[in-house]
């Protein structure tokens, strides 16, 4: 048993003996377990030897070293430093704080003061992590059993606990932002903020004031000023999804704030600097973007220092039955149902689906299921017609474990926009439905892929349809 689970253990570095056993003895009321330490020297013995929950450090030490929070910090992340200083030594104080310390309190407070605070910093930090380990365990459970996700979990691991960027690589619907979020939740930036934006969703003028910030004047609307998402990250992390969808000019202002840590707000003179880290991500082949000249070079090595590839669905399927209990518990919550699974011809339904839409995609199925579900399980009968027909639709379409038999994401997407249109006559709603994508996106796929024949096709500039000749990237008929 961890010293953490009963009695949580607390260093207490206090140079006057009187005023050290006063505290002690508050603490040790309070449920704690106490270690006392007169001078400095001491304080790193204990701290590399033992796994405290909380530092109480006076400042008047011997050696007075400011560098113990930075010490005990870097062997305990998650250490709760309690500091406190004598008038006189108001900056180093402050300087503690830089450093991580929790709290600032002056030495001459009262001892039941310090544990009223020590108490409820534990409260918080016991309560994080308990919160840390049930999603770690929670992602790796969902993880599944294929090497890619092992691989992912193994790189979330190394690289969470440092400050690179990272750069997130994968399908629309992965679960990237899910990746994103726990790389913040097991690093030491756990408790200060986790701002996410998607960089697609905002035109280039206001994802530049979104993320920067401006000040009142700065343009037309500017009737006051606005903190940036890289001052409201100062601290924590910073998630920019959809990065390869940002525009030139704004790419320039973030290699700036990459390169230096220094942002500056629209309309603004002088650089303000912030300590952010960045986690981007995107379903863009950002070195073919680089090549097309439409993504900074410079940019990104700089987001690509640490690189995670997050596999589709579909390549990880062992996980689905982890994943569809999991959306259950979720949907039973949401909508106060109590539907205990799912049945075998249901969960057949899912394995021979394609899921276009990713993990993002089966927790809607999922969610459906449990609204129709008029049994204990869900069954076949309850998912949505997209899912079933296209079950349907695809029987022969196999997935196959060795990467050399891995056909492009453009032939296996081709030949199923072909198949829902045999099945459904050239009816495009109906090919769409059961692809689980909207008209307009089945149009825009037909364009891409120079698939036509006798399917009118909208003019992106008329509004008016033609007709286009068919072209098959499938290798044959099908």
């Amino acid at each position: 048993m961890s010293e953490k689970s009963v009695n949580p253990l607390v260093i207490v570095g206090i140079a006057d003996p009187v005023r050290r056993n006063e505290i002690c003895r508050d603490l040790e009321e309070e449920g704690f377990r106490t270690e006392r330490c007169p001078d400095g020297a001491a304080v790193f013995r204990l701290i590399s030897r033992r796994d405290p929950v909380a530092l109480v450090l006076d400042l008047s030490l011997n050696p007075p070293d400011i560098d113990l929070v930075s010490f005990s910090l870097e062997r305990h992340p998650a250490l709760q430093v309690i500091v406190l200083y004598p008038p006189h030594r108001w900056e180093q104080g402050l300087e503690s704080l830089r450093r991580g310390a929790a709290s600032l309190l002056p030495d001459g407070c009262r001892s039941s003061d310090i544990a009223l605070v020590l108490k409820r910093a534990v409260s918080r930090v016991v309560s994080q992590q308990t919160l840390d380990t049930y999603e770690q365990n929670l992602f790796e459970s969902l993880a599944g059993g294929s090497e890619g996700m092992r691989r992912v979990v193994h790189l979330i691991r190394k690289v969470a606990p440092t400050d690179s960027t990272v750069l997130l690589l994968g399908e629309s619907g992965t679960g990237k932002e899910i990746v994103a979020q726990t790389l913040h939740r097991l690093s030491r930036r756990r408790n200060r903020p986790f701002v996410a934006v998607n960089c697609a969703a905002l035109p280039e003028g206001l994802l530049e004031s979104e993320l920067f910030g401006h000040v009142k004047g700065a343009f037309t609307g500017a009737d006051r000023d606005k903190r940036g998402l890289f001052a409201e990250a100062d601290g924590g992390t910073l998630f920019l999804d959809e990065v390869g969808d940002m525009a030139l000019a704004t790419q320039a202002k973030l290699l700036r704030a990459l390169q230096n840590g220094e942002i500056r707000q629209v309309g603004a003179t002088a650089p303000q600097k912030v300590n952010v880290r960045v986690i981007a991500a995107t379903n863009v082949d950002l070195a073919r973007a680089v090549a097309e000249k439409r993504f900074r070079e410079d940019l990104y090595y700089r987001l690509n220092v640490f690189q995670i590839r997050i596999p589709p669905l579909r390549e990880r399927l062992d996980a689905l039955p982890a994943l569809v209990r999991h959306f259950i518990q979720l949907a039973n919550r949401r909508f106060d149902r109590n539907v205990q699974g799912i049945d075998e011809e249901a969960m057949a339904c899912l394995r021979r689906y394609p899921f276009p839409g990713n993990i993002r995609e089966l927790e809607s199925i999922v969610a459906h299921g449990v609204i129709m579900a008029d049994q204990p399980l869900i069954r076949a009968q309850d998912l949505p017609d997209a899912v079933r027909r296209g079950a349907a639709i695809y029987p022969a379409l196999e997935y196959h474990e060795t990467r050399q038999e891995v056909e492009p994401l453009e032939k296996v997407e081709a030949r199923a926009i072909q198949r829902a249109l045999e099945h459904f006559g050239g009816n495009q709603s109906l090919a769409a439905k059961a692809l689980g994508i909207s008209r307009s996106t089945l149009w825009r796929k037909l364009r891409e892929y120079g698939l036509g024949g006798n399917v009118p096709v909208p003019d992106e500039e008329t509004g008016s349809t033609q007709k286009e000749p068919i072209r098959r990237l499938t290798g044959g008929s099908v």
